[in-house]
């Protein structure tokens, strides 16, 4: 059976539930594991057959807990997992294209095959405050999610990724 692997950051819970409602939605399809970056390793990537990223946008770029992952497992992986499906989602402030053109361009550097343009789910948090406070995403930022992770779980169950 295919495996979904899931790694993902979150500081103010944001991209983790973007994250979980993806993992809920693939997780009826095929086996999925659900990381925090820190504890995700270059065997796990090894041992998935495709990924979904999801990290939060951090001064107009991916968070450093999800740059430490990229840069633990880069080169452990290269030349391995060349093909493989991956998406990616960003819980941005603002904007969210840079953070999403960092992990495009990491997946491009491991030869990964694109299945999604990138969610980005805008929270608008420009202050201070709003920044740091606990996220909410609505539910219908939660529901693209989990169409993505149901595309995913399904796309690798059928073998069409």
């Amino acid at each position: 059976m295919p495996r979904l692997l899931i790694v993902y950051h979150s500081r103010t819970n944001g991209a983790r539930q973007m994250a979980e409602a993806a993992r809920d939605a693939a997780a009826e399809e095929i086996e999925t594991t659900f990381l925090r970056a820190r504890d995700a390793s270059p065997q796990d990537l090894l041992d998935h057959d495709g990924y979904l990223f999801c990290a939060p946008e951090n001064l107009a770029a991916i968070s450093g807990e999800m740059k430490e992952f990229y840069d633990r497992s880069y080169y452990e992986v290269l030349g391995k997992i060349e093909g493989r499906p991956y998406a990616q989602m960003v819980c941005a402030g603002s904007d969210g294209e840079n953070a999403a053109r960092q992990t495009a361009r990491i997946a491009q550097g491991w030869r990964l095959r694109k299945v999604q343009e990138a969610i980005i789910i805008c929270v608008h948090a420009q202050t201070r405050e709003a920044i740091l406070a606990e996220k909410t995403i609505s539910d219908e930022d939660l529901a693209l999610c989990r169409d993505l992770g149901a595309a995913l779980g399904a796309g690798l169950a059928m073998g069409a990724f």
